[in-house]
């Protein structure tokens, strides 16, 4: 590959750490070139050939950077991407996309109007629990799929309140955590939903934000059930499919992150795939159960795909409009947890 597109990562906390430097410095095609961490020196130790900078207008102001990834809280992901692409970047922005349904939409007006690419970072459409699930549907094995349970259940009882993750600030909390991704696999498998149901939640003591969340999304002839929550010590199945001619179910969480965050590289032999005894089972009817292995994972799919539309080479993967119905969806959740009541979806504001 000639072309080589030069990146800069704003914020080098988690997001910016394990799932953007990590990632994008992996990638054939793309260099690390920059990272913003205003504090500090740890990017600089990470990764001594990327330049630092202390803030995002310095960043701007080195015109060889192409692409710039949002890495920063929350809260501030619309703000900045605004700012990146009124600089003419392309740019990805971390989950939660942007807060509200209504900043998404001004992100993809402005992302038009500039002709720039714009995407979230949905890593999790490349877990290989997932990539598995998506090969079963497409299989046909259990029939016509009648219901879809996605978890991702964690145990943390006690609320880290000093984190704007969980202090009780805008952003916060687990349905703007694992609410995207679990809403975004649901869409990519699933299409738009006719109704939600939702029921978002306080389950901790002295919590400050929602710690649990359960959306049930209403199909023709689908039923999805997602949920996540911070008290399950015995987590459920990450994966149940029932179908009209058997089912799927799998348990336990794709193993890349765990592996990125105890510096394990991509290029390390077995590098997100998963031992036997973590393989789903598959049970048909008039058959005995049998393991099904786990596809393997490469969160370097979504940078590559990113790369590779960039260089006109192929569609973008996670379009914004997607991640607009993410947001939308989310919003939605909210509102029928408040309304004690299921909702129409309408996507008729979609831009």
């Amino acid at each position: 590959m000639t072309d080589t597109i030069r990146a800069g990562v704003i914020g080098f906390g988690l997001a910016g750490r394990i799932f953007h430097t990590a990632v994008i410095s992996a990638t054939p095609g793309l260099e690390l070139a920059a990272i913003v961490q205003r504090t500090g020196d740890e990017a600089a130790k990470a990764y001594p050939n990327a330049r630092i900078y202390r803030s995002i207008e310095e960043l701007l102001a080195d015109d060889s950077i192409r692409l710039v990834v949002v890495g920063t809280p929350s809260p501030s992901h619309f703000e900045v991407a605004e700012q990146c692409l009124r600089a003419d970047r392309d740019v990805v922005i971390d989950k939660p996309f942007v807060l509200t349904s209504d900043e998404a939409a001004r992100l993809i007006r402005l992302a038009r109007e500039r002709k720039r690419l714009l995407t979230a970072y949905q890593n999790r459409r490349w877990d290989g629990d997932f990539k598995t699930v998506e090969k079963i549907l497409v299989s046909g094995l259990i029939g016509r799929l009648v219901t879809f349970e996605s978890h991702f259940d964690r145990f943390r009882p006690q609320p880290r309140q000093r984190g704007w993750r969980e202090d009780g600030g805008p952003g916060g909390g687990t349905l703007f955590d694992l609410g995207p991704h679990l809403i975004d696999q649901a869409l990519t498998l699933l299409g738009k939903p006719e109704k939600i149901s939702a029921s978002v939640r306080i389950d901790r003591e002295n919590g400050a934000v929602d710690d649990v969340f359960d959306i049930t999304l209403f199909y023709a002839t689908t039923t999805a059930y997602l949920r996540a929550t911070t008290l399950a010590k015995a987590p459920g199945a990450r994966f149940t499919l029932h179908g009209t001619q058997g089912s799927f179910v799998k348990f336990g969480l794709d193993p890349q992150e765990e592996a990125l965050k105890a510096g394990t590289s991509f290029d390390s032999p077995g590098f997100g795939s998963e031992p036997e005894e973590a393989w789903g089972k598959l049970y048909l009817e008039g058959a005995a159960s049998q393991s099904v292995e786990t596809e393997a994972g490469d969160y370097r799919g979504i940078y590559a795909n990113v790369r590779d539309a960039l260089l006109g080479e192929a569609k973008l993967a996670v379009t914004p409009e997607q991640a607009w119905r993410t947001t939308r969806l989310i919003e939605l959740a909210r509102e029928s947890s408040s309304q004690g009541r299921a909702l129409a979806v309408d996507f008729s504001d979609e831009p």
